[in-house]
């Protein structure tokens, strides 16, 4: 096997490595609770809240409603007891029941309007803890997947450093460092050649180069840099 060839080798092992590593980067980055899930948990806590405050508006609309029902109540029976004589007291006892009444009514259409939104507050919550429901089951089912994904990424990179370890043996160390050098300048440090043409810069090649990369010497890119590597 030619130098350049045990190099190209080399480079995709490490290619696809770094492909790898991205992959479980992202995936591991999904693990946890997802937007969806965080949305649909927050968008139920804030109904349940609200229905929570609706519940209590109506308790105390019905507790004031109650307290000037006794008040109504109190006031006839003075009104019809007999204990007041003077017309005058009796009229300012009628328009204070009056004013009661009136009191009363409003505050049980208050509570009738509370009761209906809290009816369909509670509505609500039930459709968004169905809702909620869903998106658990939906993101157990890809935390999962997810989980498993993870796991066949760490044995494919335990594979390829396997891979990698083995492709090292054998390249000589100064090769290895013009390797190494070139990688982390350019990203590749091994273009193929194809139809004459260097795959790094897309720069068609003289004829002596040619020669040259398909001897076993190790040729540089003219216009690259980059190390020659012909099938």
């Amino acid at each position: 096997m030619t130098t350049a060839r045990h190099l190209y080798q080399l480079q995709c092992i490490e290619l696809e490595i770094e492909s790898k590593e991205k992959e479980l980067e992202q995936s591991q980055a999904q693990l946890g609770e997802s937007r969806q899930l965080l949305v649909a948990r927050q968008k139920l806590a804030q109904e349940q809240q609200r229905f929570t405050e609706l519940k209590k508006q109506q308790q105390a609309a019905e507790w004031e409603a109650d307290d000037v029902g006794a008040k109504i109540s109190a006031a006839q029976d003075t009104l019809y007891g007999g204990s007041i004589k003077n017309p005058k007291e009796l009229s300012s006892l009628q328009h204070e029941i009056e004013g009661f009444k009136g009191k009363r009514d409003s505050l049980d259409e208050k509570a009738l309007e509370v009761i209906e939104q809290a009816e369909a507050a509670a509505a609500a919550v039930q459709d968004l803890e169905r809702e909620l429901g869903e998106v658990k089951k939906s993101w157990r089912q890809e935390q999962k997947q997810l989980a498993a994904s993870i796991e066949e990424l760490k044995d494919s990179l335990e594979a390829l450093s396997g891979e990698r370890q083995q492709a090292l043996t054998g390249i000589d160390a100064d090769v290895l460092e013009c390797y190494n050098r070139l990688r982390q300048q350019k990203g590749q440090a091994v273009a193929k050649v194809e139809q004459g043409t260097c795959r790094g810069c897309r720069i068609s090649l003289s004829t002596a180069e040619l020669q040259r990369v398909k001897g076993n010497s190790l040729v540089m890119c003219s216009s690259c840099g980059r190390i020659l590597f012909i099938d």
